[in-house]
């Protein structure tokens, strides 16, 4: 099989340009905001954008991807690729070559038998790792040598660069982690809290759903970096708050996420203090359905498992009325103005895998009504409340607490109920509905309700990793400590058979046919996803901070090593 794709050439080795920077640490202190405050600093337990991003800055992975999607090596000499010799040409492995040289910031050698060992802590039984559609077909890792991993394939994979890149697959010190293997992963409190790492910082305090305080990693491999000496990440609050912290008060350096309305944009920027920087990705606000039943009337423990389905939402039909009933430039309007793009799809770019899935975007209430009548939803007693069986259409609709989603969740509540929907909204706090907490009943991929509403994305720019998420043995529950990608609970083999058919098959334009194809699949064609708004990346950034760049491709805090305080 030879490959032909513009993909791996795409990946070739990148390297920053260098930046002047004075003495290490000579800045002093650089202040951010994540008003979703952070849970973890371990990315393999928890999906929240906001623990994988503070992790980063300690944690790192082989290679990341910089701004325009392109991979750069971090602990990597470079990256492989067929040209190279780093990627097998029958495409089954692929051969990663760590830098010489390179200290976790207890002094200790990084070596290969980290790499391997990051694989089996987040492939170990039980333990419920929160990033396994990352190492997904994978049939061994072998470690020669302390510099040398290969990871071998079950078959030919076109795109190798799933393991261990981006800021969702960093690699774990096998010396600090080797005791929370499985069910003990969620037990190694310290582990998890004060991870070491190769990163430029290390964590020095931790208080969880509340603060970070990092100082200069003294190990970190480039010794003209980091200018600031110290990282404080400060959460709680809300998005307007942690805007205004940079935008009018100037308290903070960086606020991100600063997900507030377009005229609420428009005065913060009028005092002059910081701007907003935007970049349009792949981060998607949508609606998922939960296919299980969510009653509080279940057995602890299978609640939203699939040996309950959902009572209402196993009609495709009748999730199909929800997203006609939906005005999705309405929302976009008062929700995001320049920042955001009505959509229909999950996947909405790059262009070669973005769907033509334009249906939703013209909203249809009278049809929503017809559709749910044909599935046998009628008002039998005249409240405005549609019922079958006697049963009825009530249901709980949660997000987190955010003013946009507050606005989003009122006006859809609207919609739905001029269909004969009785909606009931919950706002949970963002650090716990992120948090991966397995023992909270609010975290979003507990799912204790029957709709609920939230944005992420993935690394870099090929969409496998994102859709092998909604296979059938992503689902999160208590086998996996409720960690498991698949949030909705969708499971259909024929789904599960085209992601296998993606992940060995080669050339840009057939990977995003076939992208498309699942896009498809889980939103027009069943509505298990219902996606709602393109939404860029829109943070705060100080005027006082330099070396900021943007990057909806990874996580923002990528280049943090490059932050300078303007002079």
């Amino acid at each position: 099989m030879k490959f032909r794709t513009a993909l791996l050439g795409a990946a070739a080795a990148f390297v920053l340009a260098p930046a002047a920077h004075a003495e290490r640490g000579a800045d002093g202190e650089v202040k951010i905001f994540y008003y979703q405050a952070v849970s973890t600093l371990n990315a393999y337990l928890s999906s929240g954008t906001k623990d994988v991003e503070a992790g980063s800055l300690v944690l790192e992975p082989l290679a990341g991807f910089d701004q325009d999607g392109q991979l750069f090596p971090r602990l990597a000499q470079d990256i492989p690729t067929v040209e190279n010799g780093g990627v097998a040409a029958d495409l089954t492995s692929i051969t990663w070559k760590l830098k010489e040289g390179l200290v976790w910031s207890d002094g200790t050698p990084v070596t290969s038998a980290d790499v391997k060992f990051t694989y089996e802590y987040c492939t170990a039984p039980d333990g419920g790792c929160a990033q396994g559609a990352k190492y997904e077909g994978i049939a061994s890792i072998e470690t020669p040598d302390d510099l040398t991993v290969i990871v071998k394939f079950e078959g030919p994979k076109p795109y190798p660069y799933q393991p261990f890149t981006g800021g969702t697959a960093p690699i774990l010190q096998k010396a600090q982690f080797e005791a929370c293997l499985g069910a003990a992963a969620q037990s190694c409190v310290e582990q998890n809290s004060k991870p070491i790492g190769t990163g430029p910082f290390i964590v020095t305090d931790f208080k969880v759903n509340d603060v970070v305080t990092l100082e200069v990693n003294p190990n970190y491999r480039d010794a003209a970096k980091p200018a600031f000496g110290k990282v404080t990440i400060k959460g709680g609050g809300d998005a307007l708050a942690a805007a205004s912290a940079v935008m009018e008060t100037g308290e903070f350096d960086y606020a991100w996420n600063t997900q507030i309305n377009p005229d609420q944009q428009k005065q913060m920027e009028a005092g002059g203090k910081g701007t907003f920087v935007n970049a349009f990705g792949t981060l998607v606000e949508r609606i998922e359905i939960n296919m299980t039943d969510p009653s509080p009337a279940l057995p602890e423990g299978e609640r939203s498992t699939v040996k309950h389905p959902h009572p209402i939402f196993s009609d495709p039909n009748v999730r199909k009325a929800l997203s006609m009933a939906i005005d999705r430039q309405a929302l976009v309007d008062i929700g995001y103005g320049g920042a955001g793009r009505p959509t229909c799809n999950l996947v909405p770019a790059p262009a070669y895998q973005a769907s033509d899935n334009t249906g939703c975007l013209t909203q249809d209430v009278e049809g929503a009504k017809a559709l749910l009548a044909e599935a046998g939803w009628t008002d039998t007693d005249g409240d405005g409340i549609l019922d079958k069986d006697g049963k009825k259409f009530s249901i709980l609709y949660q997000t987190s607490v955010n003013a946009v989603r507050q606005d989003f969740q009122a006006l859809i509540k609207g919609w739905w109920n001029a269909i004969g929907i009785e909606v009931e909204l919950k706002s949970i706090d963002a650090s716990v509905f992120f948090g991966g907490d397995a023992a909270s009943p609010d975290t979003f991929q507990k799912f204790y309700a029957d709709v609920e509403m939230y944005a992420n994305n993935f690394d870099g720019t090929d969409a496998e990793p994102y859709m092998s998420q909604y296979l059938c043995d992503k689902i999160p529950g208590p086998e996996n400590q409720w960690q498991g990608e698949n949030i909705n609970r969708f499971c259909d083999p024929a789904y599960d058979a085209l992601v296998k058919e993606l992940s060995t098959t080669s050339g840009i334009e057939a990977r995003g046919e076939l992208v498309k194809k699942l896009n498809d699949m889980l939103t027009k064609d069943s509505n298990v996803v219902i996606p709602l708004v393109d939404r860029g990346r829109f943070s705060a950034k100080s005027n006082t901070l330099d070396g900021f760049v943007m990057n909806s491709w990874d996580t923002e805090l990528w280049n943090v090593q490059d932050w300078t305080r303007a002079k």
